[in-house]
């Protein structure tokens, strides 16, 4: 009580003062130990979490004190470049940004309204600024909000910056005490940060193909308008977004959770792209730094892409069309088929943890990086527009592919099909485990780790890489890599953002008749890897 009493001192936002008053009044000890028994904790990812009062929220007061921990850390006169998408309280959080910046000495430059977390990506080094923020929380539920910080190469932070940064905030005093506002140091930037954006992403290798009908939706998030515009700047005709889903809208209302990999979250996108007789589904989470893929069938559903299989075709797409000493790379848990495709064409491969920011890491010459929850850095020879995910420059080379496709007759499933027999049919599908305790998902770490299983469904378990001992020469990480007979592989780890254990799966099956055969044997077998491990964990 006495933490929430100074809490409710300082906070300058009316809804969580309420909020608190409410919770004191009623002493209500359960509300009150939620929001001031832990803090969120800023990691490689910011701050996540739902919006509320107190230090294990995301409110005005956490999003001040990370901003002042961030000041701390550059020191006067850096430049930072300021973005948000449209959930709750987003714009009022990116203005406290830039109000606790400027008052700290340094240099603000906000984006002009929401817009896609990669705009902010590219604005960083296209401003050549010292770092960047976006105030999302990309595909999290409408109560939720986050706060991504980038750095001056336009990569999203890592160790020990955001070490630095964390213990910078742990040193914050009030923030009714912090200098706010100092004159001139502010600037309001135009349409024309947005225009050079489309202008880079517009420059990718996109071939002449132009022949493609689009059904697309943003899942009520900011990418409509920018993806829009790139489509006509690149001489697409523009998507038929989805009506209900087209605007902004932080309630989300026509999905259970705004994420397109969801089950029904396509189900609008796909019923319009039946009415269109559309050549291909396109969608953005909310924040459109990601793109999920589908092609429409006769009967009138859509087969939607795994992001592995996203990934192979754009990472030959990109090879195509670059030269030089070049590379590509994913992370652990994406499908082994980029590192086939690579030796193929003599390109170098890399592969890394989990998440953008390690990607981004990876080495020099990189013109392609994805990670298999559908994210996506397509590049050129001149390099990668966007040093981040980007979920518009991903679903303009898509469409280009696509409409290549279709002008010899063909879609995006022939293309697959050609990989699978050019490389064998790389099948990869997760396993996840939700619960209420943390403390469930380091249990089941544990029995992993003192009780290995020797055998997974009828496969031989060949080898296993405790990536906590820094197994496979990568930083350590809380995961098992399992390495089975048959060419398949399991890798098991807990959610860095969710209550979730995760586990992800490939089977790679030879083709030697039929590609449908070959993927209705590899769907047997990862059913069968997946009750092993259901049986395995426990959970």
């Amino acid at each position: 009580m006495a933490a929430a009493g100074e809490w409710l001192s300082q906070d300058p936002d009316p809804e969580t003062r309420a909020e608190l008053m409410a919770l004191l009044d009623g002493g209500d000890a359960a509300g009150l130990r939620d929001r001031f028994g832990a803090k969120l904790e800023f990691g490689t990812a910011g701050l996540r979490g739902e919006l509320g009062a107190g230090p294990n929220r995301m409110n005005r007061v956490t999003v001040m004190r990370a901003a002042a921990g961030l000041a701390r850390v550059l020191g006067p006169g850096k430049h930072v470049v300021i973005g948000h998408d449209a959930r709750h309280k987003s714009d009022v959080f990116a203005r406290d940004t830039a109000a606790v910046l400027t008052g700290a000495g340094l240099h603000a430059s906000l984006l002009p309204g929401p817009l896609p977390t990669p705009v902010l990506a590219f604005a960083v080094r296209h401003l050549g600024a010292d770092a960047g923020v976006t105030v999302t929380a990309s595909h999290n539920p409408p109560r939720d909000n986050g706060y991504k910080v980038y750095w001056g190469d336009g990569s999203q932070i890592v160790p020990p910056v955001d070490r630095d940064i964390s213990a910078a905030i742990d040193a914050v005093g009030r923030v009714d005490r912090l200098p706010l506002h100092a004159p001139g140091t502010l600037t309001e930037l135009g349409d024309d940060i947005v225009a050079a954006y489309v202008s880079a992403v517009t420059a990718l290798p996109l071939g002449e193909a132009r022949d493609l009908r689009v059904a697309y939706t943003p899942l009520h998030g900011v990418g409509a308008a920018t993806l829009a515009r790139a489509f006509a700047a690149a001489g697409f005709e523009p998507p038929v977004a989805v009506e209900e889903q087209r605007d902004p809208d932080p309630d989300f209302p026509t999905v259970s959770f705004p994420n397109p990999e969801e089950p029904g979250a396509m189900d609008l996108a796909v019923a319009l792209a039946a009415k269109l007789g559309a050549d291909l589904v396109l969608a953005n989470d909310p924040d459109a730094d990601r793109c999920a893929v589908g092609v429409p069938l006769p009967d009138g559903t859509c087969r939607m892409l795994t992001g592995d299989e996203v990934g192979g075709l754009l990472a030959e797409h990109v090879i195509t069309h670059t030269t030089g000493d070049r590379m590509v790379a994913t992370t652990i848990v994406s499908s082994t088929l980029l590192g086939k495709i690579a030796r193929a064409n003599g390109v170098r491969y890399g592969e890394t943890l989990t998440g953008f920011k390690w990607i981004m890491k990876a080495g020099p010459g990189l013109v392609f990086g994805y990670e298999e929850a559908i994210g996506y850095a397509v590049g050129s020879d001149a390099g990668l527009p966007v040093r981040d995910k980007d979920g518009i420059g991903a679903a303009l080379t898509v469409a280009a592919i696509a409409a290549a496709a279709r002008r010899s007759g063909r879609t995006l499933l022939d293309l697959l099909d050609d990989q699978a027999r050019r490389y064998g049919l790389h099948a990869t599908s997760q396993l996840s485990f939700r619960v209420d305790e943390l403390s469930v998902i380091a249990g089941a770490m544990a029995r992993l780790r003192t009780s290995p299983f020797t055998t997974l469904g009828d496969r031989e378990v060949l080898g296993v890489d405790d990536l906590a001992r820094g197994d496979g020469g990568l930083p350590p990480t809380d995961g098992l890599r399992y390495l089975l007979s048959g060419d398949a592989r399991v890798l098991v780890r807990p959610s860095g953002t969710e209550p979730k254990l995760k586990c992800y799966l490939e089977v790679v099956v030879p083709v030697t008749g039929e590609v449908a055969g070959a993927r209705a044997r590899a769907a047997r077998e990862l059913d069968a890897l997946k009750a092993g491990l259901t049986t395995h964990l426990g959970l």
